[in-house]
């Protein structure tokens, strides 16, 4: 199985900004499903620049979500980049500073509409996905729970994803694909 990975607690405004950045967002998915790449290789993929893709590698290195990748020196004058995975954590809205605060929100009103929007290229392509185009699981509920159980159903969400990243990076097989998983919970301001 694959390595546990210790969570990482974001606490610093300009790690979130440099996380939060959308070609940034894109190159860290690149790096995460093809693997190590160079400035040069990824601004192909991306459709960007080189100067662009090696800024935003930087920015992104100088916060620790990309590092170089040893497996790829050998002399070139090209810089292999690869981005670990991480379980990235954030503390309580309440801990946080006016600018962390701001930066959270900037983070989480892009990434909902980017999954508004990646759910609308499933839809659009859903017919043409075999067995994939049932692979659409939605599960809509209400609980009563006090902050600490919220904070435990939480972690246990958080553990059985884990294992599921561990197992999947291993034993997806042939037949495996990148499935996005989303979990939201907030408390109901009309229900008392």
């Amino acid at each position: 199985m694959a390595e546990q990975r210790e969570p990482r607690e974001l606490t610093d405004a300009a790690a979130i900004r440099a996380l939060r950045h959308p070609l940034r967002q894109r190159i860290l998915r690149h790096l995460h499903r093809e693997g190590p790449a160079t400035a040069t290789t990824l601004a192909r993929a991306l459709g960007e620049n080189t100067g662009a893709t090696s800024y935003h590698l930087r920015q992104l290195a100088e916060h620790g979500f990309v590092q170089d990748d040893p497996e790829h020196e050998g002399g070139g004058r090209e810089r292999w980049w690869k981005a670990p995975r991480q379980d990235l954590r954030f503390p309580p809205r309440s801990r946080m500073s006016g600018e962390m605060r701001h930066e959270m929100g900037q983070m989480e009103q892009h990434n909902a509409a980017e999954d508004v929007d990646a759910l609308a290229r499933f839809e659009a392509q859903r017919e043409r996905m075999g067995k994939w185009g049932d692979a659409l699981l939605i599960a809509r509920g209400e609980l009563t729970l006090s902050p600490d159980q919220l904070l435990r159903f939480w972690n246990d969400y958080l553990a059985l994803f884990n294992r599921y990243v561990a197992e999947g990076e291993e034993d997806a097989g042939a037949d495996g694909r990148s499935v996005l998983v989303r979990f939201m919970a907030f408390p109901d301001v009309d229900a008392g």
